[in-house]
């Protein structure tokens, strides 16, 4: 549930785990962390845990490819007006859905999907072996500050290596066929976007806003360490209420996520302008954006991330919901098994 959560169990497990300090002398370390993925099941599950997870997570990523399209659409609505492929603004988040439906059917919704969802997962991947490999050694002591440049090692190359998986499903969920079945596509696949980009800009264009896209982790880490004590003490309050209480870590997920929003805005204007360069840099796009299109472009899109968060988190609460009936009608069949078994065992000792 880690990872449905939001919390990655991959990842990040020194949020999750028991990390204690320990005294030797004038050093100070800490107790090996656990994490939740290991914990109550034997390491050599682990890989069975982990399988499950990720396909729970890319069922999860499928449902919800819808909002994410229409998220980057609505980001890059401005971008796509000025480069004539989109010829209105929409009118809010139904009005989005309506038209790319009308122009380019139902199954466009999910173009670009696997592109992210590839880059999303292999993060995931990526962590849990290199952290996996850290638990091993034995010889090594995994303090707070060396499990962070650990975890900020593997995102930087993570990021290297399926950034540009990234890019090529931001620029096809991006890529709007707005005069219905006559028009054609901008781009063909993963594949021609990779094509074309190196043919114009080269192994750079595969690249674009990468920076502002490292920034973005290292805001979310730092805004969520800030949040977390608040987060944790009304968790706490709330912890025999399990609706209440992730309605409350809902709430400050989209603060985090609203936080950081600026920055993503900014990277995806970034992709899009591989092919025909205007940004010399990451702050002159920020500057172009807020003299040309105001402080409110940098939210655009804003609304449909919510209520992706929302659906999400509705998703995570209906899962558990599930899970728990399912439990729960296996304890009472036990309990009814083991009552008729002690009867007959009662019976056959008196007679």
């Amino acid at each position: 549930m880690g990872i449905l959560q939001g919390n990655c169990a991959l990842g990040n497990w020194r949020s999750q785990s028991s990390i204690l300090p320990v005294s030797h002398g004038n050093t100070s370390s800490i107790v090996k962390p656990v994490p939740p993925a290991f914990i109550g099941a034997p390491m050599e599950n682990s890989k069975a845990f982990i399988i499950k997870d990720l396909a729970l997570f890319g069922v999860l990523k499928t449902a919800l490819a819808p909002f994410e399209r229409v998220k980057l659409l609505m980001q890059n609505q401005n971008h796509l007006i000025k480069s004539s492929q989109l010829p209105k603004p929409y009118n809010g988040i139904l009005d989005c859905f309506a038209r790319t439906i009308r122009n380019e059917g139902v199954l466009s919704l999910w173009r670009g999907y696997t592109a992210m969802t590839l880059a999303d997962v292999s993060l995931k991947v990526m962590r849990f072996a290199i952290f996996r490999y850290a638990l091993s050694r034995e010889d090594f002591q995994w303090t707070y500050p060396r499990l962070l440049v650990l975890d900020s090692v593997v995102i930087v190359t993570n990021q290297l290596l399926f950034y540009p998986f990234l890019y090529a499903g931001a620029r096809m969920a991006n890529d709007v066929k707005a005069i219905g079945s006559t028009g054609n596509w901008q781009f063909n696949g993963i594949v021609d976007v990779f094509r074309k980009t190196l043919k114009s800009d080269g192994i750079a264009g595969l690249y674009r806003g990468f920076n502002i896209r490292l920034a973005e982790f290292g805001m979310m880490g730092a805004v969520s360490a800030g949040l977390k004590p608040w987060k944790q003490h009304y968790s706490s309050l709330l912890q025999n209420n399990v609706f209440w209480r992730h309605m409350v870590e809902f709430g400050f997920g989209i603060c985090a996520n609203m936080a950081i929003y600026p920055l993503d805005t900014v990277n995806k204007r970034m992709m899009m302008t591989s092919g025909a360069v205007k940004y010399k840099s990451t702050r002159q796009a920020i500057a172009q954006i807020m003299k040309t299109e105001g402080l409110k472009s940098f939210y655009s899109g804003a609304g449909a991330e919510i209520l992706s968060c929302a659906v999400y988190k509705g998703t995570v609460l209906l899962i558990i919901y599930v899970a728990d009936v399912i439990r729960a009608a296996k304890e009472k069949n036990d309990y009814c098994s083991r009552s008729t078994m002690e009867g007959s065992l009662r019976q056959m000792t008196r007679h």
